[in-house]
Parts: structure tokens; C-alpha cells; sequence
């Protein structure tokens, strides 16, 4: 099992970003957290096969239909803990 540790800047708070994220991340049966950041950003764990991390680091670059995503910096990681389902934190 891989994890994708992504960080998305942009209009990306208070748009629907992480809820957003949340149903993009479950329905490709990813497990993991996003949450908002102090400096604007949004960071994302989620962990699962490959297919649904490629699905979703592909949404990530898009987002919900009010942001305006400028950069995603992403990389792949080994999973290190195992999370029970995808939260907002």
C-alpha cells in the first residue's frame, strides 16, 4: 500500500475544498485525513492503491467547482500507520 502526501495551494479554504476531498478520497476507498493550514494551504494524507491515489492526486489539481487550485507538490510515500477511513481534520 502506497500514500500520497500532497499539499494544494490556491483558493483552496472555504470553498468546499475538504469535504470535497473527503468524497473524492471514499469513493476511490482511500484512507487518510486532509485539513486546512495556517498559511492557506490544504494537506492531504491518503493511502490505498495506486489507481485511487492517481484519481485523486488528479482531482487534487482541479478541486471543487469554486477553487481556483494554483499548485499541487505531492510525492509517494510507503505507508507507515494504517488509518481506519479518510477524515477532515
Amino acid at each position: 500500500m502506497q500514500c500520497l502526501h500532497a499539499f494544494v495551494s490556491g483558493r483552496v479554504q472555504g470553498v468546499w475544498f475538504r469535504q470535497s476531498t473527503l468524497e473524492v478520497a471514499q469513493a476511490h476507498g482511500l484512507t487518510g485525513w486532509v485539513r486546512n493550514l495556517d498559511d492557506g494551504r490544504v494537506e492531504v494524507i491518503a493511502c490505498g492503491h495506486e489507481h485511487g491515489l492517481m484519481q485523486l492526486e488528479a482531482w487534487l489539481s482541479i478541486g471543487p467547482e469554486l477553487a481556483s487550485v494554483a499548485e499541487v507538490k505531492s510525492e509517494r510515500t510507503e505507508a507507515t500507520q494504517a488509518f481506519v477511513s479518510f477524515v477532515i481534520l
